[in-house]
């Protein structure tokens, strides 16, 4: 059997509100062969299993579909890493199971670029925000095409995973990666260090803000979590001066910004002490004191 010329990866973990729509607009796609579409289910306790069997057994396209559920859960980076090992195309792209493809073309384009472009390793587009916040949460990216280096991506992740379609680059990942608490950003500057990344600036996709891991952990937890992720990225990027430098510039700043907290609380505690002695010398009680003070003495004189 020939090898697809694409795989879409997508994870899931109690999507089971999601996942149909998420499967759909895969199964959607105008693309010009079969499409092979893994669907990793990390143990999921709600519907999800019996969502994704429906859809296998009556989409036209529901052959195109490769489920497994696991056994035991293994968490969301090893069960990443996992269906990324499963994927058999020459082209991936991922769409994890809360999130959803609007564009029919979306694969197309992307493939037909990497296809016409091997100077390049990775795509990605613009994306819409499903949201009730009102500040946006994802990257705000141009309204033009660009083109951007690994050196451009090491100074900040701006790749949203849901727009991604990239080469199969390595067909080994590094095993840390696995422990990794993020692993997108991280597979993304993998990629990167392949070749060249095209930016669209169409929206060919819907990021769904406060479903996913990332989006609903706190901000502490996600600055924690992504330096843990950098200290992975600097050991491997080690001999890369332009990379390295940037990573470390990021660790640093993120440093800084769980580090300020702290110690703006400390200036809180200094000023909150030095503001109870003013109080104490400058009451009303400490006031009278100092005048009935300054009475006695002028009457013993």
């Amino acid at each position: 059997m020939m090898s697809p010329l694409i795989s879409v990866v997508m994870i899931t973990y109690g999507h089971e509100n999601y996942i149909e729509e998420s499967i759909n607009s895969v199964l959607a796609q105008d693309f010009d062969a079969e499409i092979e579409l893994i669907i990793s289910d990390d143990c999921s306790p709600d519907n999800t299993e019996n969502i994704v069997k429906n859809i296998i057994a009556n989409h036209p396209n529901g052959h195109w579909i490769k489920y497994i559920r696991h056994i035991e859960n293994k968490g969301a980076i090893p069960n990443f890493v996992w269906a990324l090992s499963q994927a058999k195309g020459k082209y991936i792209a991922l769409c994890e199971g809360d999130d959803y493809w609007i564009d029919p073309l979306k694969l197309k384009k992307q493939v037909d670029f990497l296809e016409k472009n091997p100077e390049y390793s990775l795509t990605f587009h613009k994306i819409k925000e499903l949201t009730d916040r009102k500040e946006k949460f994802t990257y705000n990216n141009p309204d033009e095409e660009k083109t951007y280096t690994i050196g451009d991506l090491s100074k900040e992740n701006f790749i949203i995973t849901v727009s991604v379609v990239f080469k199969k680059n390595i067909e080994i990942l590094p095993d840390w990666l696995q422990y990794s608490p993020i692993g997108d950003y991280p597979l993304h500057l993998l990629n990167a260090s392949h070749g060249l990344i095209k930016y669209f600036p169409d929206e060919m996709a819907v990021y769904r803000v406060g479903s996913g891991m990332w989006s609903t952990q706190n901000t502490v937890d996600q600055i924690v979590n992504t330096m843990f992720s950098l200290r992975f990225l600097l050991q491997h990027f080690k001999n890369n001066k332009e990379v390295f430098d940037n990573l470390k510039l990021q660790y640093t700043n993120f440093q800084k910004t769980l580090v300020r907290p702290f110690e703006e609380k400390k200036l809180l505690e200094t000023k909150i002490k030095d503001y109870n002695y003013l109080e104490s010398i400058t009451s009303f009680s400490y006031l009278l004191k100092i005048v009935k003070i300054k009475i006695v003495k002028k009457l013993k004189k």
